[in-house]
């Protein structure tokens, strides 16, 4: 049973019970990510999320919260979203006290020290040339800025290089006091562990904490109204493609037919796409779709790297595969394998402590209504066939189609000319 608690803060407390696990999680949850930066401090979410890490009053040179996580041999990391920020721990259960109260420590108490920033300014820039560097991962970037354009949905998560050189100490904290508030943030425990105990050190850590307004996001406002296309110009072996369209929002009814809709398409070796493009075309080596929804937005792609000569026969096979999903009815066979596959790994995907925390977490900073694994799958197993193409009339529209490109391309009119539903 999930225990969810509200301190008179606002903070929140969520407890997922994971009896006889061997590990166990603490996840800090904050409302704050690129989508609640201004264009002069796109990445200083991002850039925050590193800072944390180079000392606390508690523990105040850099690497110690990392040399005390390597001893307790915890697993740790944490990311930058465009929504929130997570810090997160996982080590055997018996050490979750510790865990937590070093992750509570990465939270409340960091140094943001000037020399360490001036450091992790270099660190963060070599990131950022890392992604540039990966197609593959960067095309996201691309197609994101293509949907949305010049607003902070359209942003990147870590900035830009002239924004981490010019970001003060001053602003990261001005920022965190803003952002960093009960209200935001949600905790969230799992595996084997006292519930007695994770509340008590919960609620001495952060119940003093003074409860603060809350500042929301800017609203996503979807201003791309016809078909676009992007090219980043590249010489590369491989061409790499992201082609897409907006969606809705995660509170969405039709977000479990996207979901099936996606599967079916994109996901595992036995999809539609998979089978078309690299197995009957040898044009690909990886092609997915998937479905990002957010609090008020959300958009639906497919992604593929391939081989130059072929890249618009592929574009074409993606637009016919997505068109034949509305022309053509779905068998209750390949519906049922479709549905099989997409609960099988949903499930699998929740098999450790801090995947399992995450999944409830997620909800949470959402605020969601919290759904248990049983009734996400209910969710899926209601999806019908006419729900699914439903979906896809929906989303399928051609002025509605956006394609990011990377390759030694230049001739946008000619992309543009593909995007075609037959």
């Amino acid at each position: 049973m999930i225990d969810r608690i509200v301190l008179k803060n606002g903070l929140r407390i969520v407890l997922v019970p994971q009896p006889k696990s061997p590990t166990a999680t603490a996840l800090v949850l904050v409302e704050a990510g690129s989508e609640y930066e201004s264009k002069p401090t796109n990445g200083i979410s991002h850039f925050l999320e590193h800072l944390v890490f180079k000392g606390t009053t508690k523990r105040p040179r850099a690497g110690m919260i990392a040399t005390e996580l390597d001893g307790l041999g915890a697993s740790y990391n944490a990311f930058t979203a465009q929504e929130y920020t997570g810090y997160w721990a996982k080590a055997q259960s018996h050490k979750i006290d510790h865990v937590l109260e070093l992750v509570s420590d990465l939270y409340l108490h960091p140094l943001i020290d000037e020399h360490e920033m001036d450091k992790e300014r270099g660190v963060i820039i070599e990131e950022l040339h890392m992604y540039e560097d990966t197609p593959m991962r960067k095309i996201g970037d691309y197609f994101m800025e293509l949907l949305y354009g010049d607003q902070p949905a359209g942003w990147d998560i870590g900035g830009t290089v002239s924004n981490i050189r010019a970001i003060t100490r001053q602003q990261v904290i001005d920022y965190r006091t803003a952002h960093y508030v009960p209200a935001k943030t949600a905790v969230v425990v799992s595996g084997d562990f006292s519930k007695k105990r994770i509340i008590s050190a919960v609620e001495k850590s952060f119940g003093l904490l003074p409860r603060r307004p809350i500042i929301r996001k800017t609203p996503t406002v979807l201003r791309q109204q016809k078909s676009r296309v992007y090219i980043k110009h590249k010489e590369s072996d491989q061409s790499h493609i992201m082609l897409g369209v907006p969606a809705f929002d995660m509170h969405d009814r039709r977000r479990y037919p996207l979901e099936v809709l996606s599967a079916l398409l994109g996901s595992g070796m036995s999809s539609r796409l998979f089978h078309r493009i690299r197995e009957q075309m040898g044009a690909a080596y990886y092609v997915r779709s998937g479905a990002d929804l957010f609090i008020d937005h959300g958009f639906f792609a497919i992604s593929a790297g391939v081989d130059h000569a072929k890249i618009d026969a592929v574009i074409g096979a993606i637009l016919d595969e997505c068109s034949r999903v509305i022309r053509e009815s779905i068998s209750s066979a390949e519906l049922r394998k479709t549905k099989d596959h997409l609960i099988g790994t949903f499930m699998l995907s929740l098999e450790t402590s801090d995947e399992l925390g995450s999944f409830y977490g997620f909800q949470e900073i959402a605020r969601k209504k919290l759904i248990d694994p049983d009734g996400v799958i209910a969710k899926i197993e209601a999806v019908t066939s006419a729900h699914v193409r439903s979906v896809a009339r929906d989303i399928f529209l051609p002025e509605r189609l956006h394609m990011a490109v990377v390759g030694p391309y230049q001739d946008v009119d000619h992309f543009s000319s593909l995007l075609r539903f037959p």
